[in-house]
């Protein structure tokens, strides 16, 4: 796949700053209209002055190299209060401690990392260490798992997408390291039952660690607002570890996340340690060697900005515009909310699959959305967020508009987007998707660059839409006639 005017050597001569930025300019024309509240997800904005404050604070700080945190006394001190002030917000005492990271990510990468060195520490008999947790925890467990030697074993949700401790409790063997659960899970915004999760962390004397990478920074303001919330945080006695992301609803920079432990009797098996290196002693608390400190002060600035009372507000805002959004989700007869979100995460299906989910969300992209989509159930993401408050009256215009699209036009679930989607969702074979996936990454990293306005819903992987929307629309009519069994 080739583009127009792809540069694959640098210029004989340097260009000029106004030249460079021009070109920028011209590039971002194609991206999201983030600005305009188009997406429901990415893009975490507190208005131009906050934004402004994050920009000159991490300008400061461009240069700066973390790797050594003598050298950068000012960051030391940064990042202690960044964790200090998390911790105090997640209820937890003095003996909280823990590090900032580069995103959610390096946050579970480094506590999967922790466990299993606790681990080996604790339960050296254990060569195959596990971890359990939901069918809805995050991908970056996979991903961490995957990079660490460990396996995950994951127990069905409920009909609700809840995690269901019972389930769990079936998956804890001999070689169980770690228990994990969400608050909330991503993709539909359900709180799992910290408590009765941490029941079982204490009944089998196992760590239990808490991802609240998308709620840690929202779900403390919502109490705060009177929402009565199952407690998830370290209130919870038998909860030993905390993620939950600066760069999210804490609105800092983009690179800043939190991990914490309830006492350093964990974190110290995070840090790693050679002393044989002819360069010196080397010591890094992180995944990161080389760290900016960029994100880490453009976070601590942007808490200190906003305060309790600013979290507060934004919380506010946020949860007036998903009760609105919840309201006109529930008029819409075809339309179903997945179970019951305790944030500003909503996920919505239709009835059945009546019309076709990935149907209406492609007529939704051609009015201009990006749609996040789904599988297990087959939905539709929604993370509310401050630049889609002004919009929701819109978005939920065009949503009626493409669901009678759908139901007027049922060929559309077998074309474009709708049938790779279907297909992607619904194929029993998760290794043929594995392939198609792989493959479409291939290409966009491929030395050829992807033609402009190209996205990946757009490329059909091995094959034309129409086998493609065969096969998504004999599965979802599996599904509709044997919902309870897997096609």
């Amino acid at each position: 796949m080739k583009q127009k005017n792809m540069n694959r050597y640098l210029p004989a001569e340097g260009l000029s700053p106004d030249h460079i930025l021009g070109l920028i300019d011209k590039m971002q024309k194609e991206d999201i209209a983030w600005q305009k509240g188009r997406t429901w997800s990415l893009v975490y904005h507190a208005g131009q002055e906050h934004d402004q404050l994050l920009k000159s604070t991490f300008g400061k700080y461009f240069s700066t190299n973390y790797l050594n945190p003598f050298a950068f006394p000012s960051l030391q001190h940064m990042e202690k209060e960044v964790v200090r002030m998390t911790a105090s917000m997640l209820n937890g005492d003095d003996e909280v401690v823990g590090t900032m990271s580069s995103g959610g990510t390096e946050s579970i990468l480094l506590a999967l990392y922790t466990y299993r060195e606790w681990a080996r520490k604790h339960h050296p008999h254990i060569e195959n260490p596990e971890i359990v947790a939901p069918q809805t925890i995050h991908p970056a467990h996979d991903k961490a798992a995957h990079l660490l030697g460990l396996r995950i074993r994951k127990a069905p949700a409920d009909e609700g997408q809840c995690a269901q401790p019972m389930e769990m409790e079936r998956l804890i063997s001999e070689n169980t390291i770690l228990l994990v659960a969400s608050a909330p899970s991503y993709p539909n915004g359900i709180l799992d039952p910290i408590s009765a999760i941490g029941e079982l962390a204490r009944k089998y004397r196992l760590p239990l660690h808490v991802d609240a990478c998308i709620g840690g920074f929202m779900l403390p303001w919502i109490e705060r607002l009177g929402t009565p919330l199952d407690p998830w945080d370290f209130r919870v006695s038998a909860v030993t570890s905390i993620s939950a992301d600066v760069h999210k609803f804490g609105f800092g920079s983009k690179g800043a996340s939190v991990v914490l432990y309830r006492t350093m009797d964990l974190l110290k098996h995070q840090f790693y340690i050679t002393t044989d290196f002819p360069g010196g002693i080397y010591v890094s608390p992180t995944i990161l060697g080389s760290r900016s400190g960029g994100p880490i002060a453009a976070a601590w600035a942007g808490m200190k900005h906003l305060g309790e009372s600013g979290y507060l507000k934004v919380a506010t805002r946020l949860m007036q515009g998903t009760k609105k959004l919840q309201k006109g989700l529930d008029a819409i007869p075809e339309i179903r909310i997945i179970g019951q979100p305790c944030m500003n995460i909503v996920s919505f299906t239709t009835h059945h699959n009546t019309p076709d989910i990935f149907a209406v969300a492609e007529h939704l992209q051609t009015r201009g959305w990006m749609v996040d989509r789904q599988q297990m159930p087959d939905c539709i993401h929604l993370t509310v967020l401050p630049t889609n408050v002004g919009v929701i009256d819109k978005y939920l215009t065009d949503l009626r508009l493409a669901v009678n699209h759908a139901k007027t036009h049922r060929k559309g679930a077998g074309e474009g987007t709708a049938a790779l989607y279907g297909m992607m969702a619904r194929v029993p074979f998760r290794g043929i998707v594995r392939k198609n996936v792989r493959k479409i990454f291939e290409e966009i990293y491929s030395g050829d660059e992807v033609p402009s306005g190209t996205r990946l819903s757009s490329v059909p992987p091995d094959g034309s839409a129409l086998w493609m929307g065969l096969v998504s629309r004999m599965l979802a009519w599996w599904r509709r006639i044997f919902p309870g069994r897997n096609a």
